[in-house]
């Protein structure tokens, strides 16, 4: 990272979005060199962004003028055969043929289309569904305005339709790679489906109006996934056999922490990566990525090997005003760079650097602007009560930006949230852990067991069980030990790597401590250390058996060892 000296901030106040300096910027920088600033020390490439990204040329400007800056609500009709509607409801999330006309003047046809939308936006056929559309699956060379791809959206999660084209407007001052997005009113076999986002999708076209060269890997993050699991390629020249992905993931997970920091920087353009959290965080983004691993296409820039975390699903936005700012985050990425105090104290700085953009002046007349494009759509569609519904509609997330803006500037000098306290012996009774069932049905409850409070852990049905009661504390550097006291009922245990039958320890470490069969109680002890100066740390105790029960007295200890 550039130095604080007053060189350091010149330099940083210079560089824009795309990596060059501007006039005014320069001056500054000499007149540095005459005032005797020291220069910076050399960077890496965690301390910088290479030059890897690009604006759209004329020609694409051109192209999706007519769909992104027109200002229109677009007229859509698709068209299923009778066969293939019927195919169709057989697999809703397979791409079948479609005819598509615009404004019933220009029409395309054999458009791949499928559904779209995870648990809280996916509606079924005869609903308001969610589409995806992919010109040239089946018509090689078709374009809709210069797109391949595209999504219809529902925005049933989101009654301004206002909230995507808001983000994406913020992401493309704050230099974020991010959709364009539009709005369109689509018909099924002529029957009026209402008001939609329209928005571009991310494929190599999409890659390439952003980056220098659109030829890596684009993958998809799929839903609540993070990169410890199989994500779906959907474009890229690259390797097929996840490779890059895999280098990424265990560089996050490498021991050595000095040794971590180098491989991640490696992996990853963290400079672009604290961006795009510093976005999600501000945005309140609880469904996104940096604290939720979803919404999120993950590109390697062949340039430079780095990986480019770009937004995704930003329909429920600035929900909650006190979303936090400087948690310490649970997926792989966000949680591991944020642990990293350098880079932590750069995010800061970024926040304090796009604050401006969320200023809600800022925004309404735009979305205003917005407003007027869609009213005589929606006026068509439900008259005067709808228009003033919308109206409100807007008002309300105006209304959401405006108090999270305020709570940004007070955010904005809080200082870390602390790490755990220990009385003077160095220990502490953790209490208010949480069910948490991964495989196989179990029954989890806190229950009075020979007069004793405890977590109870029941393995149901015939598959094997995986469930644990969990609990989440931020650590500082050193030693520790975790107990509790447990008891087996009939315990069989599975066969696992983490541990076998009932035990205790800490996420992303197996045990071999061991609570099997049916006994009487008995205390079971977890030994860890965290290396960093501040880690959260998930404590679990969990039963991994075929049958049985686990009984976990609920005063469990946690002790920091000399």
């Amino acid at each position: 990272m550039v130095r604080d000296t007053t060189f350091g901030i010149l330099l940083r106040a210079t560089f824009l979005r795309d990596r060059t300096v501007c006039g005014t910027g320069l001056i500054l920088l000499l007149a540095a060199f005459a005032l005797g600033c020291s220069p910076p020390e050399p960077t890496t490439s965690a301390q910088r962004s290479p030059d890897v990204f690009r604006g759209p040329t004329e020609v694409e400007r051109s192209e999706t003028a007519q769909v992104f800056t027109g200002g229109q609500v677009h007229r859509l009709r698709i068209a299923l055969a009778p066969a293939t509607e019927q195919r169709f409801r057989e697999d809703l999330r397979r791409y079948v043929p479609c005819d598509l006309w615009e404004n019933d003047a220009t029409s395309y046809r054999r458009v791949a289309i499928k559904l779209k939308g995870a648990a809280g936006s996916f509606r079924e056929l005869d609903d308001k569904p969610a589409f995806t559309l992919n010109m040239n699956k089946y018509h090689k060379g078709q374009t809709f305005h210069g797109l391949d791809k595209w999504h219809l959206n529902n925005s049933v999660q989101d009654g301004s339709y206002l909230a995507e084209k808001l983000c994406a407007a913020i992401c493309n001052e704050a230099g974020i790679p991010t959709p364009r997005v539009a709005h369109a009113r689509p018909s099924l076999n002529d029957r009026d489906l209402g008001l939609y986002v329209l928005k571009e999708g991310f494929d190599r076209r999409f890659l390439h109006r952003h980056f220098r060269n659109a030829d890596g890997n684009l993958y998809d993050g799929g839903f609540l996934q993070d990169l410890d699991q199989e994500l779906e390629k959907d474009a890229g020249d690259g390797p097929d056999d996840g490779s890059d992905i895999r280098a990424l993931r265990e560089a996050c997970q490498e021991a050595d922490i000095d040794l971590r920091w180098r491989r991640i920087a490696e992996r990853l353009d963290v400079e672009a990566f604290l961006r795009f959290m510093a976005f999600e965080m501000m945005a309140c983004h609880w469904d996104g990525y940096t604290l939720n691993k979803n919404n999120y296409r993950v590109y390697f820039e062949p340039q430079n090997g780095l990986a480019y975390f770009l937004p995704h699903g930003m329909d429920q936005m600035f929900g909650d005003p006190g979303f936090p700012l400087f948690e310490y985050p649970e997926p792989l990425v966000s949680g591991t760079v944020m642990q990293n105090p350098e880079w932590r104290s750069r995010y800061r700085q970024i926040v304090g650097e796009m604050l401006p953009l969320f200023e809600p002046e800022r925004w309404t007349p735009r979305l205003a602007e917005w407003r007027e494009t869609l009213r005589p759509a929606i006026e068509e569609m439900g008259g005067a009560e709808a228009v003033q519904s919308h109206a409100e509609q807007v008002q309300d997330l105006q209304q959401r930006l405006a108090t999270r803006y305020d709570n940004l500037r007070q955010l904005i000098g809080s200082p870390d949230p602390e790490t755990e306290s220990f009385d003077e012996t160095g220990r502490m009774m953790v209490a208010d852990w949480h069910p948490v069932e991964e495989a196989g049905p179990a029954r989890m409850e806190l229950v009075e067991i020979d007069g004793r409070n405890c977590y109870l852990i029941a393995a149901e049905g015939d598959g094997d069980c995986i469930a644990s009661f969990r609990r989440r504390l931020l650590l500082s550097e050193g030693d520790y030990r975790v107990e509790a006291r447990m008891r087996g009922i009939g315990i069989e245990p599975r066969e696992d790597p983490q541990g076998i039958g009932g035990g205790l320890r800490i996420s992303g470490a197996p045990r071999e401590n061991q609570i099997i069969g049916s006994g009487d109680w008995e205390t079971v002890r977890f030994q860890f250390r965290v290396e960093e100066p501040r880690r959260p740390i998930d404590l679990v105790a969990e039963l991994r058996a075929r049958a049985g029960e686990l009984w976990i007295d609920s005063e469990i200890m946690l002790f920091r060892l000399p």
